[in-house]
């Protein structure tokens, strides 16, 4: 969008307000820019490592695959999740502080001896498993802030910062134009009015 400015000294100290602000202001969000950048990249790493871990635990779990399908799953439930807010470079990130599993009470002796184990294989995975969807609504909420900051940067950059200079150059140019008409008109009214004296005389 062209920026809008009129050929007068008002609308050249407006321009140059918004000009200086902006040039101000570029450094800050290119920062922010390129620590949203740091920690998308880490976020990114954290996923992986949960990924895998999600994977290895599953993978050890194989081997009891027959068994699971005696396991009582309603046994095990997550009863809440508490987390808090963090800011990070400006943007408000969930984290988990902790999660509150529920046990239903079972006979030890009437089930067989793996439930314990199986138990706590259960919570290791739900753990592994709620800490990458954190993680997941982490770099969902950073990948969109940094998208914004990016842009924000390139329309400063590209598009306003150039337009104020060159409206500026403009108004500049005209009221140099003016001034210069008017000292010429000056100057030609000047010889009129000697040269009329002259004639006088």
């Amino acid at each position: 969008m062209p920026i809008k400015f009129q050929y007068n000294k008002t609308s050249l100290q407006g321009l140059e307000k918004n000009l200086k602000m902006r040039v101000r202001t570029l450094p800050t969000i290119k920062s922010k820019e390129s620590a949203l950048r740091l920690e998308v990249k880490k976020a990114k790493s954290d996923i992986q490592k949960l990924e895998e871990a999600l994977e290895q635990k599953i993978a050890s779990y194989d081997k009891m695959l027959s068994l699971w399908g005696e396991f009582d799953t309603s046994l095990l439930r997550v009863k809440d999740v508490k987390m808090s807010i963090k800011k990070i470079a400006g943007v408000r990130i969930p984290i988990l502080d902790d999660v509150e599993y529920e046990i239903k009470p079972f006979s030890l002796f009437n089930s067989p001896t793996w439930f314990a184990d199986g138990l706590t294989h259960l919570k290791e995975l739900a753990q592994v498993g709620i800490e990458r969807e954190f993680y997941s609504q982490k770099l969902i909420l950073l990948e969109h802030a940094r998208k914004k900051t990016t842009q924000k940067v390139n329309l400063f950059e590209k598009v306003q910062i150039p337009g104020y200079q060159d409206a500026i150059r403009k108004i500049k140019k005209f009221m140099e134009d003016e001034e210069n008409l008017s000292k010429s008109s000056q100057k030609i009214t000047k010889l009129k009015k000697e040269r009329m004296m002259e004639a006088e005389q």
